[in-house]
């Protein structure tokens, strides 16, 4: 079964910083990337960052480069999102994601989120 699970979400102050996890289980880890989308209520998903292990392809959003840091670790099948300078406008539910792409429609395996607020 495959599984995705988002952790690390909580209440920062404005220029703090926060590390997400996506631990992730029943699939061969390097076959996919791993996606970060963000979600605030009664808006649209936004894309925010991708990662493929096999290849080191990865991807950022416009609003969060130089600010987020994705990595991941093949042996524990985790991936990360060190999130670092945080603004209010990052709050949001985070939610990681499996895809064959780093672009494209919405991927089919989806983690629960977690929930990241910054306040000002």
């Amino acid at each position: 079964e495959v599984q995705l699970q988002a952790s690390g979400g909580g209440l920062v102050q404005a220029g703090g910083s926060l590390r997400l996890s996506c631990a992730t289980s029943g699939f061969t880890f390097d076959d996919y990337v791993i996606r970060w989308f963000r979600q605030v209520p009664g808006k649209e998903f936004e894309g925010v960052s991708c990662i493929s292990s096999s290849d080191g392809i990865i991807w950022y959003a416009d609003s969060v480069k130089g600010r987020f840091t994705i990595s991941s670790d093949s042996a524990k099948n985790t991936v990360y999102l060190q999130m670092n300078s945080l603004k209010p406008e990052d709050t949001a539910v985070y939610y990681c994601a499996r895809d064959l792409g780093c672009s494209g429609a919405a991927p089919h395996y989806w983690g629960q989120g977690t929930l990241v607020t910054v306040s000002s």
